[in-house]
This record gives C-alpha cells, sequence and structure tokens, in this order.
C-alpha cells in the first residue's frame, strides 16, 4: 500500500531513526480500517497479568482464549494488537502476517503487596518481539513511584536494542507513586508531564489516560492559572498533551480504562478527536462485551476518527 501524505508527514518527525524503525512504524500507521489517516485503534490485552483472569475475562469467557483477541482486532480492522509475550505465542502462527503485534514486555500484577513500591518486571525481550514477527515492543513506566528511575534506565537499554533491531518503541507512561494523590494520576498537569517524559525517553508512540481538570503540583497550577492554559473540557486537555509531546510530532495514544456504558466510551473518543490526538488503545471496554457488541462499538470509534461520527 502506498504511503498516505499524512503518514509520510509523521514518519519525517522521527528524524534519527532507521529505515526499519520506520517501516514497522508504517506498518502500524497503514494497516487496517484507519490506515493511512494518522489515526490508530489498537487492541492490548494484558489485563490479565495486571488485574487477573476472571476480573479480565469473566464478564466474556470467550476472552479466555488468546485466538478471540486477535480474531476481534482482526475483524475489526484495528491497527494493532498488544498483549504479553504467552498470549502473542499461543496465536502468533495462526494469524501470522494478519495485523501488526506489538510485544508487552514489562508488567506488573495484582497481587504485589499494595504497600509496595510500583513497579513493573520484564518479562520478555526484543529478541521474544523479532521471534514473534512484532512491528514494536511496549514498556511502561510509572513516573513519581520511588522505582522509577530504574524503570527509564531499563526502558533506556530497551529501547536501544529495540531501534538498533529496527523495531519501534511504545511506552505506557502511568504516574503513580507515594507523592501523587490518586486524583493526580490523572490530573491534566501529571499526565502531561507523563506523556512529556516518554518522548524524551525516545519513545515513538506514547500511551497515557485521558486527563481530568485536576491539577497536583502547586507549582505547576501557578503557571496553568497565570498563563490561561485551556483545560476546562477534555478536549481541551487533549489538545495541551498533544503539544507537551514536541509539538504534536509524537503519535499519541490514549487508554480506554475502566468499564464505560458505550455512550461514555463514544463521548470520550468523540473529545479524544476533536483534542487532536492520534487515537485510542482499548481493551476492556471491547473484549469484555460479547463479541459482536464489541465490534459495533470498535466500528463506531473508527468512524468518529474518521471524522463520520
Amino acid at each position: 500500500m502506498k504511503l498516505t501524505r499524512t503518514v509520510k508527514q509523521i514518519l519525517s518527525w522521527y528524524e534519527s531513526d532507521s529505515l526499519g524503525t520506520k517501516a514497522n512504524l508504517a506498518r502500524l500507521l497503514m494497516h487496517g480500517r484507519l490506515g493511512g489517516t494518522g489515526k490508530l485503534v489498537i487492541l492490548p490485552v494484558d489485563q490479565g497479568f495486571e488485574h487477573g483472569p476472571a476480573r479480565s475475562f469473566a464478564p466474556n469467557p470467550a476472552a479466555y482464549d488468546p485466538h478471540y483477541h486477535f480474531k476481534l482486532a482482526i475483524d475489526a480492522g484495528l491497527n494493532a494488537y498488544a498483549a504479553p509475550l504467552g498470549m502473542l505465542e499461543a496465536g502468533a502462527g495462526s494469524f501470522v502476517g494478519e495485523i501488526p503485534l506489538i510485544l508487552k514486555i514489562n508488567s506488573s500484577n495484582s497481587l504485589t503487596p499494595a504497600d509496595s513500591v510500583p513497579d513493573q518486571a520484564v518479562t520478555a525481550s526484543v529478541d521474544d518481539a523479532l521471534r514473534l514477527g512484532c512491528a514494536a515492543i511496549g514498556y511502561t513506566i510509572y513516573p513519581g513511584s520511588g522505582k522509577a528511575l530504574d524503570m527509564m534506565e531499563e526502558l533506556r537499554e530497551l529501547a536501544r536494542e529495540a531501534k538498533s533491531k529496527g523495531l519501534a518503541v511504545v511506552v505506557w507512561s502511568y504516574p503513580r507513586g507515594a507523592s501523587i494523590s490518586k486524583d493526580g494520576e490523572t490530573a491534566v498537569d501529571i499526565c502531561a508531564y507523563a506523556a512529556h517524559m516518554a518522548a524524551l525517553m525516545g519513545a515513538h508512540i506514547i500511551k497515557v489516560k485521558p486527563p481530568t481538570a485536576f491539577l497536583e503540583l502547586p507549582e505547576a497550577k501557578k503557571v496553568y492559572e497565570t498563563k490561561k492554559i485551556p483545560i476546562a473540557t477534555l478536549a481541551e486537555r487533549i489538545a495541551h498533551v498533544m503539544q507537551t509531546t514536541f509539538n504534536g510530532k509524537r503519535i499519541v495514544i490514549f487508554s480506554g480504562g475502566g468499564a464505560k456504558s458505550t455512550e461514555e466510551v463514544l463521548e470520550e473518543a468523540r473529545a479524544l478527536y476533536q483534542g487532536g490526538s492520534n487515537g485510542s488503545i482499548i481493551g476492556r471496554n471491547t473484549f469484555q462485551r460479547p463479541r459482536e457488541e464489541a465490534l459495533a462499538l470498535l466500528d463506531s470509534i473508527i468512524a468518529i476518527y474518521k471524522g463520520k461520527a
């Protein structure tokens, strides 16, 4: 498929990357029903690790089967499917070449003591991603955690290796830790800071949560108020996050979060689109629904990112 002008422009922003890495970014940007638009909708299925199998899949028991998620992402016409090592190994052969894959190479779990410092274990490698034919690796950092600096150093090495072998790097940047309140984890100043840090770490694609209008840091609050940075609506906050990622020159996608009604999901997607985001990475709000309902929801989300809804 011939690259569109939009995709060529996006690739031009990654000035130092190899042809191999740019080719894999192009794979992600050109695949599926949003191919060529510069928008992405990705299915992530790492919730079994993070929350446990019953909490993740019991609402739709068919989703215990790894093949279910490959098929859902393919049939919905998504740009990519992201999952931990075992999930991808369980279906990569059956669906080879049908959808770009992102290997999530670090994970946490809900059995970790609640009072422990937020951290994730590296559970896969760059070579695993190559073996499985992936277009990218995915890695989570927790800005604000007592382990954040260690996680950033791990990311530095894994990103260097991935880029040297022609893979793209996707960074989940989720603020949390003793110094950040629960409201602060999705505060607009904190989300923007987290997105900016991921860009500074060399991420090609950045995943953050949709920010609220709450402001966590007193010194940042002064700047937002004196400079009159618009943050009243979600679309304004999304535009601000995009601005903080090199004035929109990095791909930023936003997570779907916890369970929402269909209209809530679509309302959020409309705000993401209006704010200029590159798209959504939405898991539980799709695969926990019955398959046909999930496909209908994804169809509506894609229509929004095409500017048709």
